[in-house]
């Protein structure tokens, strides 16, 4: 059967016959075909149900006119953000406005509103006033109960409140947007679907739901912050499908009323929803702009899991995607993986086999598939659970599946790698072949800091477990005859982060002789642990306190010390080590990060006009000052004398 993307205009509703769409669904991203896109996912499996979808990509949300062009659809509106929280794809953490939007046509900025899913509903309604409005997506599913939003610093009301929609569906959405269809085509009004599991609605009564739990109401949460970090870890302990309670949140004589989460979908169902006929790439209308830029990475990758128990306090998996991992089979990758090879765009590699951790390949021990996930206790943290099945042998087996393809030149795995839960499986095997054939030069790790009160409230596995993880990569790939790097993701400002955990980074990345190129500032995204640490001040865990930095100059300083070689962080590391009262770094030992740029005794005029010298052939690089030559800064033919005084001061 040949493959055809759904209808974006009236007149390829012509085309196919189509009167009237069941659905419409209304997009922040680009229209992209592929199941890496929640929008493709969720229209294709109404589909398969029989439901006929239309698409409207990036509407023009200043004109209503805008979501109209496919008509009023029988059934209702679906809207999503797209693939990202809108502000997340708009601003830097420094709140700057980004110069590329990825999940757009050629990666113009600029295409979707702030806050896309709330300002399309609002847009919806004024257009229709009584069709029904479902949105989801991963910007309404962070946004579905009262939230700090980082770009306001305020507290706000769930996306019920402040937007048209009458439902929330929350999570990855397969199950309960079915069964709000059915609903929907059966009749029963928009305003009675209360049942759903995956749901968020408002109601003017709490007499017909049952077995909830109270929240505190909107007002108290922004009287006082320590209600919003217990109403916080009340939602995070319900984040499961068969342990979690109803919750409701009121607001004035309004509530907003959280169904527990829908129910892990089986392998059986994992493999229909990935056998769907998607088109595997962006809709054609793009082409002249160039296409669009997301597609590059996940054309040739696959998905073999979803859920993740890693729980990093940062990460809003848990609140998305959940804990209980659901696992495609090998056919159903296989069956993908040998499409890729008649697609004549495929050079023989597969980008990535994974999911939000690649190497999760089955709930974390055997009782999550029929009691779910612990309430009050995590798998990895703060040490790994004795219940925990650390295996790899079905990964492995999988990708040995995957490297025998005929036209399989390299199979990557890009997706992260939980390197507490390798160390966990007493086999080494996955290790072993991880380092032989799926890495491409280096392996790239989140470790996040070095300093465990730091990782303690990042939900993060103590230093001593990555040096460990550290020292076998090393050995394996020394006795596999590779010469591999480990590359590890870092994190400045976190909650509990201060200056001198800061230079305790830098001090190991001084040790270790680690560069980063690129540092990530801890941004404060929706329905996390961590931004309720940023918002509260407290540990929502504990209700302890805990130490938040939120001066943007102080944030500096903690992100240049992570890159102190570089010569524009300078005076930022130097105001840093003085701040955190470290000026013992700033001299000429082997463990100082930087060397003091005072000039010596009697040489203040020589250097000034060397310096001026400098300045006036190379355009304003000021030379390095007296005495911090090196073998590698000394050219020409005082290179040899300067290895030879080294060597003589050594003797």
């Amino acid at each position: 059967m040949e493959k055809s993307f759904l209808p974006t205009t009236r007149r390829e509703l012509d085309e196919r016959n189509i009167d009237r769409l069941d659905f419409v669904y209304v997009i922040g991203d680009a229209y992209v075909d592929h199941p890496s896109f929640g929008h493709a996912i969720i229209s294709r499996v109404l589909e398969s149900r029989g439901y006929t979808v239309g698409i409207i990509p990036q509407p023009d949300w200043r004109d209503p006119a805008g979501v109209t062009v496919l008509g009023r659809p029988r059934l209702g509106f679906l809207v999503s953000a797209g693939n990202m929280d809108s502000m997340v794809n708009h601003y830097a953490v420094s709140r700057r406005r980004r110069q590329k939007d990825a999940y757009t046509p050629g990666g113009e900025m600029g295409k979707r509103p702030d806050y896309a899913a709330t300002v399309y509903s609002n847009l919806i309604r004024q257009a229709y006033r009584d069709v029904p409005i479902i949105v989801g997506g991963i910007e309404a599913s962070l946004r579905r109960m009262a939230h700090y939003d980082y770009w306001s610093d305020s507290l706000k009301r769930s996306i019920l409140m402040d937007s048209a929609a009458n439902l929330v569906s929350y999570g990855m959405g397969e199950r309960s947007i079915v069964e709000i269809a059915d609903a929907l085509n059966a009749g029963i009004d928009i305003r009675d679907i209360t049942f759903v599991d995956g749901t968020c609605f408002r109601t003017k009564s709490l007499e017909t739901v049952f077995d909830y739990e109270l929240l505190p109401s909107y007002e108290e949460l922004c009287a006082d912050k320590k209600n919003y970090a217990k109403s916080f870890y009340a939602q995070y302990r319900n984040t499961d499908p068969f342990s979690g309670k109803r919750l409701a949140e009121p607001y004035g004589t309004v509530y907003v009323v959280q169904n527990p989460p829908a129910k892990p979908l089986t392998t059986q169902e994992m493999d229909d929803i990935y056998d769907l006929p998607y088109c595997g790439t962006y809709h054609p209308m793009y082409e002249e702009a160039g296409g669009v830029p997301a597609i590059a990475e996940v054309k040739f990758s696959l998905v073999s899991s979803r859920g993740c128990f890693g729980s990093c306090n940062f990460c809003a998996l848990t609140f998305h995607q959940g804990r209980i991992i659901q696992a495609r089979s090998h056919e159903s990758i296989l069956k993908e993986a040998r499409a890729f090879t008649e697609d004549p765009e495929f050079k023989g590699y597969i980008h990535d086999v994974g999911g939000p951790t690649a190497n999760f390949r089955q709930p974390a021990c055997e009782k999550q598939l029929a009691l779910g996930a612990c309430r009050d206790r995590q798998c990895l943290f703060p040490t790994p659970c004795k219940n925990l099945r650390a295996d790899h042998s079905d990964y492995v087996a999988l990708l040995r599946k995957l490297r025998a393809l005929p036209k399989v030149k390299k199979v990557f795995i890009r997706s992260g790698i939980r390197f507490d839960y390798l160390l966990a499986d007493k086999s080494d095997l996955f290790f072993r072949e991880l380092v032989k054939y799926h890495i491409s030069g280096q392996l790239k790790v989140a470790p996040e800091h070095v300093s465990d009160r730091v990782l303690d409230k990042m939900g993060k596995p103590r230093h001593s477990v990555y040096q460990k993880f550290a020292a076998r990569y090393g050995r394996i790939n020394q006795e596999c005859g590779m010469d591999q790097y480990l590359v590890p993701y870092l994190m400045s400002s976190h909650p509990g982060c201060d200056m001198s955990d800061a230079v305790e980074l830098a001090c190991y990345l001084k040790e270790t002789g680690h560069m980063p190129e690129q540092v990530q500032d801890f941004y404060p995204t929706p329905s996390t642990i961590s931004t309720c640490m940023y918002y509260t001040g407290l540990d929502p865990r504990t209700m302890e306190p805990v130490y938040v930095e939120k001066n943007p100059h102080r944030k500096a300083l903690q992100r240049a010390l992570l890159q102190y070689r570089r010569p524009e962080n300078y005076e930022s590391v130097k105001e840093a080590l003085i701040l955190a009262g470290r000026q013992d770094l700033i001299g000429f030992g082997a463990e100082c990060l930087i060397r003091p740029r005072e000039n010596r005794p009697g040489r203040k005029n020589a250097d000034a006009q060397r310096g001026s010298r400098k300045k006036g052939r190379t355009g304003g690089v000021q030379s390095p000052p007296v005495g911090r030559k090196n073998v590698t800064e000394t050219p020409g033919r005082h290179k040899k004398r300067t290895i030879r005084n080294i060597h003589k001061k050594k003797t």
